[in-house]
């Protein structure tokens, strides 16, 4: 469950892109399982600026709250609309409908510092 082609982040974020253009962010089946059934989705408006590690919102499940974090520096180009009535989008899709963001980074190059997928799997085993 932990695609090849995308970046992590150690707080259980994905990066889909190569940074050359506005990349797509979303949370890892990990991180929606952890979280349990998700209820609503807090997420930053467009034009957003945000910086490597700042909060972009919040995601509540039935479980508990928690901080979603920019896994670059960047400004947020959109945001997944279809969210707001269907955060379970998140627990069903969540590498595909259920991304959150998506971030016009301000380093393209940050992208390939985060996590690869077996950086993510050693993290998430350990």
């Amino acid at each position: 469950m932990i695609p090849e082609d995308l970046r992590y982040t150690a707080e259980h974020e994905w990066v889909s892109g190569d940074g050359s253009g506005p990349v797509r962010v979303g949370i890892t089946h990990f991180a929606q399982d952890a979280l349990g059934d998700i209820v609503f989705v807090q997420l930053p408006e467009e034009g957003t600026a945000v910086a490597a590690g700042d909060s972009l919102g919040e995601i509540e499940s039935t479980k508990s709250v928690s901080e979603i974090y920019a896994p670059i520096a960047g400004t947020i180009v959109s945001k997944n609309g279809s969210l707001a009535d269907e955060p379970e989008l998140i627990n069903a899709e969540p590498y595909a409908a259920g991304w959150l963001v998506e971030i016009a980074p301000d380093d393209p190059a940050s992208v390939g510092q985060l996590l690869d997928a077996a950086g993510y799997q050693s993290l998430t085993e350990s």
